[in-house]
């Protein structure tokens, strides 16, 4: 039997239901407006497409690596140090989004339960922060006794997010074929100038939520060598890929420019806009709030599910084949149950301490949900520049290794690609951390963000510089235990 029996529009589609979901749609125009269309054209161009035809290479390249990204530095750089740091960055970054997911459940929760967003409108921070961490610990604790059926039911439920992300554009878009006198919300959506994003230095600050919208291509790499013809098939498979992509994202923006106006965009649209959105469509199509509280119940689930997976997929890969040079024996410690007992202890105390630290800093739920989606984008893409990095060196070293496909076949042109993305991720990551607040209208707020929007990558990055030294420390003490032998 052939192992290769993926064609280039299976890829395409595994790999779209991998990238895309409404939350991109809501949250990019939250920020930019109707504008983002444009935005997401060029994104598309400039960053999604190189950046998903260079992890097809590097998956040809190692297709028997079972580390993923870490595994490609190690085998294109031959350093040990740099392969364990992209372990990390593949871990740490994953805190401030565990630290987001009590909240989705809780407004997911309120919406399908009240019917409304008042939860975000009315809780203070202080409460949010209390449920969020009890919600957190609470399923910290289930995730070390093993969620497999849970987890089965949230990969359900996220197939119906997405479903319902295609679902709310088809009826979005339909709705003025159906009633040709419906008022768009945003005005003079007919005019080639409303889509003209103002390319000042605000602009630049949220193009960090576009590259967090559109990354995590690596994910699709073990699936390179399962297509009929890889050098042909995969980059076909691609650009499929991104033209899906681009029309979600068009029209998506599109059906959100109609709902709400993009002048006059809702205070709390990144919290409640895909809720209100369907809310609106429902009501507009007779049918009340029962596509809403679909949306709300399968989010939940989803949001519970991603939450416990995201608890342990990432703590076991760092953990489970871990390098005794670099990570201490008691991070590494096992329970009798095989359980990494230190490690979620470890997970608890970092994600405990995003989740309470609005507290200090942060008047409403509003702003907590927008300041942890922002600095999600910030953090998240960091573990992107590993991904660049490696294809950098996999092109500066191209006579060592072989792949059936290449996105470029000459090295120097493909190590300039790698250069390309790496420069614009750093380039997106360090302008999202300006704050998306008005200095004048909340100057603690701003402060409050920009300073933690600085400080916790670096205190992330830090850590993980910090463990080989204890690692080495721990090991000179174990060898100082160990009894010498007579000779």
């Amino acid at each position: 039997m052939n192992e290769k029996q993926l064609r280039w529009f299976t890829v395409a589609l595994i790999a779209f239901n991998m990238v895309w979901g409404m939350g991109n749609v809501v949250n990019n125009y939250a920020q930019q407006g109707i504008s983002v269309i444009t935005s997401w054209l060029l994104i598309l161009a400039i960053y999604f497409i190189p950046y998903a035809l260079i992890v097809g290479q590097l998956g040809s390249a190692f297709k028997d690596s079972k580390g993923g990204v870490s595994s490609w530095v190690e085998n294109t750089t031959s350093n040990k140090r740099l392969a364990y740091y992209a372990a990390w960055t593949y871990w740490v970054v994953h805190i401030p989004y565990l630290a987001q997911k009590p909240q989705a459940i809780l407004i997911a929760a309120g919406w399908a339960v009240q019917g409304n967003g008042d939860i975000v409108n009315t809780m203070s921070v202080q409460m949010v922060a209390v449920i969020s961490l009890i919600i957190f610990l609470a399923f910290l604790y289930l995730s070390t006794k093993g969620l497999s059926t849970l987890k089965v039911i949230g990969g359900l439920a996220g197939t119906a997010m997405f479903v319902m992300s295609l679902l709310f554009i088809l009826l979005a878009v339909t709705a003025p074929f159906i009633n040709p006198t419906m008022e768009f919300a945003t005005a003079n959506m007919n005019q080639v100038q409303t889509y003209i994003p103002k390319f000042d230095f605000g602009y630049f600050t949220t193009v960090s939520m576009l590259v967090f919208a559109v990354g995590g291509a690596e994910k699709i790499s073990p699936y390179v060598n399962s297509t009929r013809n890889p050098a042909k098939e995969f980059p076909k498979g691609m650009i499929f890929l991104a033209a899906m992509v681009g029309i979600c994202a068009v029209l998506g923006s599109v059906a959100m420019g109609m709902l709400f106006a993009s002048d006059n965009i809702p205070k709390d649209l990144m919290a409640n806009g895909a809720y209100s959105a369907f809310q609106i469509l429902g009501n507009y199509y007779g049918i009340g709030n029962l596509l809403m509280i679909i949306y709300a119940l399968t989010n939940m689930v989803g949001q519970i599910s991603a939450l416990a997976f995201s608890i342990d997929a990432p703590l076991k890969i760092l953990l489970a084949d871990a390098d005794p040079e670099f990570v201490p024996s008691w991070l590494r410690k096992r329970n009798s149950k095989g359980t990494l007992v230190n490690g979620y202890m470890f997970t608890g105390i970092l994600v405990g301490i995003i989740i309470l630290l609005p507290i200090v800093g942060i008047k409403d739920m509003n702003e907590l949900v927008k300041w942890l989606t922002n600095l999600n984008s910030v953090v998240m893409p960091m573990r992107y520049l590993w991904v660049f990095l490696a294809y950098m060196m996999l092109n500066k070293a191209y006579k060592k290794f072989t792949s059936e496909y290449k996105f470029v076949k000459n090295p120097k042109v493909g190590f300039i690609f790698g250069a390309w993305c790496f420069a614009f991720t750093a380039f997106a990551c360090i302008l999202g951390m300006v704050p998306k607040v008005e200095y004048a209208a909340d100057p603690k707020a701003w402060w409050f963000q920009l300073i933690s929007n600085i400080v916790t990558p670096i205190i992330l990055i830090l850590l993980g510089m910090i463990l080989p030294a204890i690692a080495r420390r721990d090991k000179k003490k174990n060898e100082v235990k160990q009894p010498v032998t007579q000779l």
